[in-house]
């Protein structure tokens, strides 16, 4: 390596090793989570109150850092990005985006509560009325079909197949004997939590798993591959990185492309189930409901008449309300990252197939990353700069598997299965209660592929 090169990585690493600092307290889920028992109280009143979270609340609940220090702190570090690689520079670019992701989520802590919240959320995540690239669909339109695929009669029986008989200390037992096989190399922990409210989360790389939830076996399929492969995974890959340790954390920048990737090693490695996807799919409707102005009651009304349990209910619709406002109108709109995500990472796959890139395809898993950043990380790679994935998933180590499973996907992609159905569906008529697909639905076309 040249004495120039060298140079430039050293300073790299050490502009990457700031940013990591400067963001290790800024934790955006802590910093608007809900007290548990909130639950409790608000269907014990028949979910007829609004929940007592307001402005107030929020304000009590101090964020663990300075806000205008670290907002002048992210401020002077760009500048000196930009002073010593270069405006230009293609990793100094990538690294300033991330520094301007942080100190926008700042300003949007700062405004907990209030209807700027929802503005800064729709600036970082997106909104649910936006359209998938290349696509005339929005989110809303594509979450609302596969809510009403995943409810569909057949899929409710397969939920019953999944009964939640694993307590919280069993099923740290399992998971860590799942993981420990998998990151050979590094130490990470699955532990049990009392500070989460949902059932399992990750905090860098450790699993936190609710002491107080009770777990299938289908869930912990799930979190092994979502939670483990690819958040924990992409952490550990990030911080292999020699010189690009920024990597081994996410500004929301990267929320779709993890979190659509986690979906889908859900689905490869065949761990999701109806009820699962359902409720990542209802997430969109929950946004969009939200940034039109509806409150908590009415959202969580919505899901209760189509079915859902006061519990799912509840939860799909406060993880929508947290840090926004419960009388509507102001929301935190990450949740739409899972479906764009997922969409966004299927036709990344395609894209690098049919352009004759599958190189790219492991790159995915190279840290906390947004897709549109691979073309630059992969010259990095090629040029000794980044090092490789630590761990990948089988299928993405040894992709010639997903080479034929999207190639074929890709080949089928234009085939009207709609009029498929039509076809089987004269041969299906002979059988009691089969409820076809697009009974009562508007007969759209959804061509998700890429521009």
């Amino acid at each position: 390596m040249s004495a120039a090169r060298q140079l430039y990585c050293q300073q790299l690493r050490q502009f990457s090793d700031t940013l990591v600092q400067l963001q290790a307290p800024i934790k955006i889920l802590d910093a608007i989570k809900w007290p548990r028992e909130m639950e409790q109280r608000f269907l014990a009143t028949g979910g007829s109150q609004l929940p007592a979270i307001n402005k107030d609340f929020y304000d009590a609940l101090p964020l663990p850092f300075a806000p205008h220090q670290v907002q002048q702190e992210l401020k002077q570090l760009k500048q000196n990005i930009h002073k010593t690689l270069g405006k230009q520079d293609p990793l100094g670019r990538l690294l300033v985006a991330n520094v301007e992701q942080y100190r926008q989520v700042i300003d949007m802590l700062t405004h907990r509560g209030t209807p700027t919240f929802g503005r800064l959320s729709q600036q970082l995540y997106g909104s649910a009325a936006n359209k998938l690239h290349g696509d005339r669909h929005t989110l809303r339109q594509l979450g609302d079909r596969l809510s009403y695929i995943f409810s569909l009669p057949a899929a409710g029986h397969m939920n019953k197949q999944h009964p939640k008989t694993i307590d919280a200390a069993a099923a740290v037992d399992d998971l860590s004997q799942r993981l420990d096989r998998y990151f050979h190399s590094d130490d990470m922990r699955v532990r049990l939590s009392d500070g989460i409210v949902s059932d399992a989360a990750v905090g860098g790389d450790t699993v936190k798993i609710n002491s107080k939830a009770m777990f299938s076996q289908a869930d912990l399929n799930v979190y092994e591959v979502h939670e483990g492969w690819v958040h924990v995974g992409t952490t550990l890959n990030g911080r292999a990185q020699p010189h690009a340790t920024w990597l081994s954390v996410g500004s929301p920048r990267v929320a779709a492309a993890q979190e659509g990737l986690a979906v889908l090693l859900e689905m490869l490695t065949l761990s999701s189930t109806p009820g699962r996807a359902r409720r990542i799919s209802d997430r969109v409707a929950a946004v969009d409901m939200a940034e039109k102005g509806a409150d908590f009651i009415e959202v969580y009304r919505n899901f209760r008449e189509q079915g859902l349990s006061e519990k799912d209910s509840y939860r799909v619709t406060q993880r929508v309300f947290r840090g926004g406002m419960v009388a509507g109108g102001s929301c935190f709109t990450k949740d739409i990252s899972y479906v764009r995500g997922y969409v966004e990472n299927v036709n990344f796959i395609r894209s690098a197939i049919a352009s004759g890139l599958p190189e790219l395809i492991p790159m995915l898993f190279l840290g906390k990353l947004a897709i549109e950043d691979i073309p630059t990380l992969y010259l990095a790679y090629r040029d000794g700069i980044l090092t490789a994935p630590r761990y990948l998933p089988p299928m993405f180590e040894d992709y010639s598997g997903l080479y034929a499973w999207f190639g074929f996907a890709s080949g089928l992609g234009n085939i009207n299965l709609k009029g498929v159905q039509r076809h089987f569906q004269r041969q299906f008529k002979i059988l009691p209660n089969v409820e076809p697909l697009y009974a009562g639905q508007e007969e759209t076309e959804f061509d998700s592929t890429v521009e």
